[in-house]
Protein backbone atom coordinates (compact mmCIF):
# COMPACT_ATOMS: atom_id res chain seq x y z
CA UNK A 1 0.00 0.00 0.00
CA UNK A 2 1.02 3.39 -0.46
CA UNK A 3 -0.05 4.97 2.37
CA UNK A 4 -0.53 8.83 3.27
CA UNK A 5 -0.29 9.43 7.04
CA UNK A 6 -1.98 12.37 8.60
CA UNK A 7 -1.16 12.92 12.74
CA UNK A 8 0.18 15.34 14.65
CA UNK A 9 0.09 14.17 18.79
CA UNK A 10 2.35 11.32 20.44
CA UNK A 11 -0.91 9.57 20.29
CA UNK A 12 -0.62 9.30 16.38
CA UNK A 13 3.29 8.28 16.51
CA UNK A 14 2.88 4.60 17.49
CA UNK A 15 0.85 3.91 14.31
CA UNK A 16 3.41 6.32 12.33
CA UNK A 17 6.14 3.82 13.37
CA UNK A 18 3.78 0.77 13.05
CA UNK A 19 2.97 1.54 9.63
CA UNK A 20 6.68 2.75 8.65
CA UNK A 21 7.91 -0.19 9.82
CA UNK A 22 5.59 -2.35 8.04
CA UNK A 23 6.07 -3.91 4.23
CA UNK A 24 3.90 -0.39 3.38
CA UNK A 25 5.13 2.59 2.29
CA UNK A 26 4.79 5.67 4.01
CA UNK A 27 4.85 8.37 0.99
CA UNK A 28 4.12 11.49 2.83
CA UNK A 29 3.30 12.64 6.80
CA UNK A 30 0.76 15.61 6.66
CA UNK A 31 0.80 17.43 10.08
CA UNK A 32 -0.65 20.68 11.71
CA UNK A 33 1.75 23.53 11.36
CA UNK A 34 4.17 24.33 14.29
CA UNK A 35 2.67 26.18 16.84
CA UNK A 36 4.29 28.66 19.06
CA UNK A 37 4.42 27.02 22.90
CA UNK A 38 4.64 27.60 26.76
CA UNK A 39 5.35 31.00 28.10
CA UNK A 40 7.90 31.65 25.89
CA UNK A 41 5.73 31.08 23.36
CA UNK A 42 8.66 29.20 21.07
CA UNK A 43 7.79 27.81 17.80
CA UNK A 44 7.58 23.94 18.72
CA UNK A 45 7.24 21.17 16.09
CA UNK A 46 5.10 18.25 17.15
CA UNK A 47 5.79 14.55 17.67
CA UNK A 48 4.47 13.44 14.09
CA UNK A 49 6.72 16.00 12.39
CA UNK A 50 10.00 15.01 14.74
CA UNK A 51 9.44 11.29 13.45
CA UNK A 52 8.74 12.30 9.84
CA UNK A 53 11.92 13.91 10.16
CA UNK A 54 13.80 11.51 11.99
CA UNK A 55 13.06 8.75 9.16
CA UNK A 56 13.75 10.98 6.12
CA UNK A 57 9.80 11.24 5.30
CA UNK A 58 8.46 14.37 3.52
CA UNK A 59 6.54 16.19 5.73
CA UNK A 60 3.51 18.61 5.01
CA UNK A 61 2.13 21.22 7.42
CA UNK A 62 -1.43 22.82 5.20
CA UNK A 63 -3.26 25.30 7.26
CA UNK A 64 -5.68 23.91 5.03
CA UNK A 65 -5.70 20.10 4.03
CA UNK A 66 -8.94 20.90 1.51
CA UNK A 67 -7.76 24.35 -0.63
CA UNK A 68 -6.96 23.72 -4.20
CA UNK A 69 -3.01 23.80 -4.26
CA UNK A 70 -3.28 20.54 -0.75
CA UNK A 71 -5.94 19.26 -3.08
CA UNK A 72 -3.89 19.06 -6.23
CA UNK A 73 -0.93 17.75 -4.11
CA UNK A 74 -1.99 15.01 -2.44
CA UNK A 75 -3.99 13.60 -6.21
CA UNK A 76 -0.11 13.62 -7.34
CA UNK A 77 0.73 11.08 -4.47
CA UNK A 78 -1.82 9.08 -5.73
CA UNK A 79 -2.14 7.17 -2.53
CA UNK A 80 -3.93 3.96 -1.71
CA UNK A 81 -4.84 4.93 1.48
CA UNK A 82 -5.01 8.24 3.88
CA UNK A 83 -4.69 6.95 7.41
CA UNK A 84 -5.39 9.23 9.96
CA UNK A 85 -4.88 9.70 13.36
CA UNK A 86 -5.43 12.66 15.59
CA UNK A 87 -4.69 15.20 12.89
CA UNK A 88 -6.41 18.01 14.14
CA UNK A 89 -8.54 18.72 10.59
CA UNK A 90 -11.95 17.86 8.86
CA UNK A 91 -11.31 16.31 5.88
CA UNK A 92 -13.90 16.97 2.93
CA UNK A 93 -15.31 14.77 0.75
CA UNK A 94 -13.31 15.91 -1.96
CA UNK A 95 -9.95 14.72 -0.08
CA UNK A 96 -11.71 11.53 1.13
CA UNK A 97 -12.57 10.27 -2.28
CA UNK A 98 -8.58 10.70 -3.57
CA UNK A 99 -7.35 7.27 -1.88
CA UNK A 100 -7.79 4.34 -3.52
CA UNK A 101 -9.33 2.79 -0.40
CA UNK A 102 -10.37 5.75 1.80
CA UNK A 103 -9.40 7.12 4.37
CA UNK A 104 -9.00 5.36 8.40
CA UNK A 105 -9.23 6.85 11.09
CA UNK A 106 -7.93 5.72 14.58
CA UNK A 107 -9.95 7.04 16.95
CA UNK A 108 -9.71 6.51 20.85
CA UNK A 109 -13.03 5.16 21.99
CA UNK A 110 -15.41 2.47 21.18
CA UNK A 111 -17.95 4.00 18.95
CA UNK A 112 -20.24 5.20 19.01
CA UNK A 113 -19.61 5.94 22.56
CA UNK A 114 -17.32 9.28 22.34
CA UNK A 115 -17.12 10.65 18.92
CA UNK A 116 -15.21 13.95 18.74
CA UNK A 117 -11.94 15.80 20.16
CA UNK A 118 -11.53 14.38 23.95
CA UNK A 119 -12.78 10.81 24.24
CA UNK A 120 -10.24 9.79 26.60
CA UNK A 121 -10.91 12.15 28.69
CA UNK A 122 -14.46 12.27 28.87
CA UNK A 123 -14.39 8.17 29.65
CA UNK A 124 -12.76 8.91 32.43
CA UNK A 125 -14.51 11.82 34.05
CA UNK A 126 -18.04 9.40 32.81
CA UNK A 127 -16.64 6.94 35.02
CA UNK A 128 -16.43 4.41 32.33
CA UNK A 129 -15.36 0.74 33.06
CA UNK A 130 -13.99 0.29 29.64
CA UNK A 131 -13.15 2.02 26.41
CA UNK A 132 -10.51 1.06 23.49
CA UNK A 133 -9.60 1.66 19.84
CA UNK A 134 -12.10 1.75 16.75
CA UNK A 135 -10.71 1.72 13.58
CA UNK A 136 -13.53 3.68 11.13
CA UNK A 137 -14.17 4.08 7.42
CA UNK A 138 -13.85 8.18 7.46
CA UNK A 139 -17.01 9.94 5.91
CA UNK A 140 -17.49 13.33 5.90
CA UNK A 141 -19.64 13.90 9.50
CA UNK A 142 -17.70 13.44 12.81
CA UNK A 143 -16.53 10.28 13.73
CA UNK A 144 -19.70 8.98 11.74
CA UNK A 145 -18.27 6.17 9.24
CA UNK A 146 -18.77 2.51 9.30
CA UNK A 147 -16.12 0.33 11.82
CA UNK A 148 -13.94 -2.06 10.34
CA UNK A 149 -12.17 -3.06 13.46
CA UNK A 150 -12.67 -2.51 17.29
CA UNK A 151 -10.48 -3.44 20.39
CA UNK A 152 -11.46 -2.94 24.24
CA UNK A 153 -9.30 -2.29 26.96
CA UNK A 154 -10.65 -1.72 30.83
CA UNK A 155 -10.21 1.45 32.80
CA UNK A 156 -8.34 0.84 35.96
CA UNK A 157 -8.85 3.09 39.24
CA UNK A 158 -5.14 4.39 38.28
CA UNK A 159 -5.52 5.47 34.94
CA UNK A 160 -5.26 8.63 34.03
CA UNK A 161 -5.38 10.72 30.69
CA UNK A 162 -1.49 10.34 30.35
CA UNK A 163 -1.18 6.47 31.01
CA UNK A 164 -4.41 5.75 28.68
CA UNK A 165 -3.34 7.52 25.38
CA UNK A 166 -0.21 5.77 25.74
CA UNK A 167 -1.38 2.33 26.23
CA UNK A 168 -4.22 3.09 23.66
CA UNK A 169 -1.86 4.78 21.16
CA UNK A 170 -0.10 1.39 21.12
CA UNK A 171 -3.48 -0.64 20.60
CA UNK A 172 -4.04 1.48 17.70
CA UNK A 173 -0.97 1.21 15.88
CA UNK A 174 -1.45 -2.80 16.25
CA UNK A 175 -5.49 -2.23 15.02
CA UNK A 176 -4.39 -0.01 12.42
CA UNK A 177 -1.94 -2.27 10.67
CA UNK A 178 -4.24 -5.06 11.07
CA UNK A 179 -7.33 -3.25 9.11
CA UNK A 180 -4.51 -2.14 6.32
CA UNK A 181 -3.30 -5.91 5.88
CA UNK A 182 -6.96 -6.87 5.53
CA UNK A 183 -8.77 -4.16 4.08
CA UNK A 184 -9.79 -6.01 0.73
CA UNK A 185 -11.38 -9.00 3.40
CA UNK A 186 -12.88 -6.95 6.38
CA UNK A 187 -16.63 -6.76 6.79
CA UNK A 188 -17.55 -3.40 8.09
CA UNK A 189 -20.12 -2.94 10.29
CA UNK A 190 -22.46 0.52 10.71
CA UNK A 191 -22.70 2.77 14.15
CA UNK A 192 -25.89 2.37 15.73
CA UNK A 193 -26.11 6.49 15.92
CA UNK A 194 -28.64 6.22 18.91
CA UNK A 195 -26.46 5.74 21.40
CA UNK A 196 -23.57 8.06 20.04
CA UNK A 197 -21.87 9.99 22.72
CA UNK A 198 -20.10 13.37 22.23
CA UNK A 199 -16.49 14.21 23.73
CA UNK A 200 -16.28 17.82 23.52
CA UNK A 201 -12.39 19.12 23.84
CA UNK A 202 -11.25 20.09 27.36
CA UNK A 203 -11.62 23.56 28.75
CA UNK A 204 -9.05 24.87 30.79
CA UNK A 205 -12.01 26.22 32.76
CA UNK A 206 -13.29 22.52 33.51
CA UNK A 207 -10.24 22.52 35.51
CA UNK A 208 -11.63 23.97 38.71
CA UNK A 209 -12.57 21.17 41.26
CA UNK A 210 -15.69 21.67 43.05
CA UNK A 211 -15.64 19.80 46.58
CA UNK A 212 -19.18 19.52 46.44
CA UNK A 213 -18.97 17.15 44.09
CA UNK A 214 -18.27 13.57 45.12
CA UNK A 215 -14.68 12.09 46.21
CA UNK A 216 -15.64 9.55 43.14
CA UNK A 217 -15.81 12.57 41.04
CA UNK A 218 -13.69 14.62 41.91
CA UNK A 219 -10.78 11.38 41.58
CA UNK A 220 -12.44 11.31 38.63
CA UNK A 221 -11.67 14.60 37.45
CA UNK A 222 -8.08 14.51 38.87
CA UNK A 223 -7.38 11.46 36.84
CA UNK A 224 -8.81 12.99 33.39
CA UNK A 225 -6.82 16.54 33.27
CA UNK A 226 -3.54 14.86 33.92
CA UNK A 227 -1.74 15.54 31.98
CA UNK A 228 -3.52 18.52 31.02
CA UNK A 229 -4.94 21.23 32.02
CA UNK A 230 -4.70 19.91 35.83
CA UNK A 231 -7.58 19.51 38.34
CA UNK A 232 -6.68 22.50 40.76
CA UNK A 233 -8.20 24.49 43.57
CA UNK A 234 -7.59 27.61 45.75
CA UNK A 235 -5.94 26.82 48.91
CA UNK A 236 -5.54 28.55 52.41
CA UNK A 237 -2.60 27.57 54.84
CA UNK A 238 -0.94 29.08 57.67
CA UNK A 239 1.78 29.59 55.92
CA UNK A 240 0.13 31.62 52.26
CA UNK A 241 -3.75 32.70 51.81
CA UNK A 242 -5.28 31.98 48.23
CA UNK A 243 -2.77 30.10 46.45
CA UNK A 244 -3.84 28.13 43.69
CA UNK A 245 -3.25 24.12 44.05
CA UNK A 246 -2.93 21.51 41.44
CA UNK A 247 -4.00 18.09 42.43
CA UNK A 248 -1.75 15.67 40.68
CA UNK A 249 -3.11 12.47 42.23
CA UNK A 250 -5.06 11.64 44.97
CA UNK A 251 -7.54 8.87 45.93
CA UNK A 252 -11.09 8.33 47.35
CA UNK A 253 -11.41 6.65 50.63
CA UNK A 254 -14.30 4.63 51.62
CA UNK A 255 -14.99 6.95 55.12
CA UNK A 256 -17.68 10.11 55.29
CA UNK A 257 -17.36 13.48 56.69
CA UNK A 258 -19.97 15.70 58.38
CA UNK A 259 -17.50 18.60 57.59
CA UNK A 260 -18.16 21.23 55.08
CA UNK A 261 -16.94 20.65 50.97
CA UNK A 262 -13.65 21.37 51.17
CA UNK A 263 -12.68 21.22 54.67
CA UNK A 264 -8.93 19.49 55.91
CA UNK A 265 -10.30 17.17 58.18
CA UNK A 266 -7.00 15.62 58.68
CA UNK A 267 -3.03 16.24 57.80
CA UNK A 268 -0.03 14.36 59.27
CA UNK A 269 3.10 12.86 57.88
CA UNK A 270 1.74 10.83 55.71
CA UNK A 271 -1.80 12.06 54.78
CA UNK A 272 -3.97 14.95 54.07
CA UNK A 273 -7.82 13.99 53.82
CA UNK A 274 -10.62 16.65 52.17
CA UNK A 275 -14.08 16.46 52.94
CA UNK A 276 -15.84 16.71 49.86
CA UNK A 277 -20.28 16.26 48.66
CA UNK A 278 -19.98 12.66 49.59
CA UNK A 279 -16.97 10.78 51.22
CA UNK A 280 -13.51 11.34 51.50
CA UNK A 281 -10.20 12.40 49.19
CA UNK A 282 -7.24 11.86 49.82
CA UNK A 283 -4.08 13.50 48.18
CA UNK A 284 -1.36 12.07 47.04
CA UNK A 285 0.65 14.36 44.87
CA UNK A 286 0.11 18.15 45.04
CA UNK A 287 1.85 21.32 43.28
CA UNK A 288 1.55 25.03 43.88
CA UNK A 289 1.60 27.58 41.48
CA UNK A 290 5.90 27.70 40.72
CA UNK A 291 6.87 25.14 42.05
CA UNK A 292 7.47 21.32 41.40
CA UNK A 293 5.11 18.75 42.06
CA UNK A 294 5.73 16.63 45.24
CA UNK A 295 4.50 13.82 47.40
CA UNK A 296 2.08 14.58 49.94
CA UNK A 297 3.85 13.72 52.56
CA UNK A 298 6.81 16.47 51.32
CA UNK A 299 3.91 18.94 50.98
CA UNK A 300 2.57 18.28 54.42
CA UNK A 301 6.47 18.95 55.40
CA UNK A 302 6.44 22.68 54.46
CA UNK A 303 2.85 23.70 54.71
CA UNK A 304 0.12 22.86 56.85
CA UNK A 305 -3.84 23.55 55.01
CA UNK A 306 -7.05 25.24 56.72
CA UNK A 307 -9.32 24.88 53.48
CA UNK A 308 -9.50 24.48 49.79
CA UNK A 309 -12.25 25.87 47.69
Amino acid sequence: MRIIFAGTPDFAVAALTKIHSSNHKVIAVYCQPDRPKGRGKVLTTCPVKNYALENNLEVIQPEDFSNEQNHKKLISFEPDLIVVAAYGQILSKQILEIPKYGCLNIHASLLPRWRGAAPIERAILAGDQETGVSIMQMNEDLDTGDILLTKKQPISNLATSGSLTESLSIMGANLILEAIDQILSIKTRSQNHAEATYAKKILKTEAKIDWNQSADNINQMIRAFNPRPIAQCTAQAKEFKDETIRIIEAESLSEDSSSPPGTVIEQNKEACHIATGSRILGLKRVQLAGKNVVSIRDFNNAYQLLKLS
